[in-house]
């Protein structure tokens, strides 16, 4: 980390980062405890949980738009993490709030059924080699764990520059059971609540097409 995020690190992730009971390794959470997100914003709103922040800059952004919503960034890299720390104190942030943990083992455990209202998914590491694209967090048995954490009616949204794995991720949620498509055609308008970051600019001067996915969740048959 450069100066200024270790010094805003040490400074303000206090106010920013959840105590997160560990299970086994540095990243995990304890299954047995579960966080309550009205005491953890200190008031109840709809909850937006975007999974690998990064250095933070979608949602930072997306917090200052939309004070009347509450934001959860889910990051394991700590110089995102700090990053996003040092924007969200310079922007006067009290909506925002910061996990460092595995994404699934959050909306498993760590968060109440059904209290995300939406979930964000932009630009997940794409393990481009064949080898390693078992590694991806969009696959089977994944929208389980959406399903679970999201409030009926709430939304996942999805973004890649990765062609291959955006199709990968279309199959699984469209075979998935209680999810359904809110786009018409092959992909999704760009959602414009999405800032543009210089990742995402990087991949387009690169020539690589960014695809747009947002799914609703629904009743399952035992709900």
């Amino acid at each position: 980390m450069s100066d200024a995020q270790e010094k805003a690190w040490e400074e303000n992730s206090p106010l920013y980062l959840v105590e997160v009971p560990r299970s086994f390794a540095s990243t995990s959470v304890d299954p047995e405890v579960e966080v309550d997100p009205a005491e953890l914003f200190g008031r109840a709103a709809p909850l937006t949980v975007e999974i690998g922040s990064g250095q933070g800059h979608a949602i930072v952004h997306a917090a200052s738009a939309h004070p009347e919503r509450n934001f959860l960034a889910i990051e394991v890299y700590r110089a995102g993490l700090a990053r996003t720390v040092f924007n969200a104190h310079s922007a006067g942030l009290t909506n925002l709030r910061l996990v460092d943990a595995n994404a699934p083992e959050v909306l498993s455990t760590f968060l109440p059924a059904g209290s995300v209202d939406e979930v964000w998914i932009f630009f997940p590491d794409p393990w481009h080699k064949k080898r390693h694209t078992k590694r991806r967090m969009v696959k089977e048995g994944f929208p389980e764990v959406l399903h679970r954490a999201l409030s009926d009616g709430g939304r996942v949204r999805l973004a890649s520059d990765w062609e291959d794995y955006a199709l990968q991720m279309r199959g699984v949620l469209d075979a998935a059971d209680g999810f359904e498509r809110e786009f018409d055609g092959e992909w999704a308008p760009r959602f414009d609540g999405r800032v543009m970051t210089a990742f995402e600019r990087k991949g387009l001067e690169k020539g690589r097409e960014i695809r747009d996915l947002v799914y609703r969740r629904t009743p399952l048959a035992q709900d």
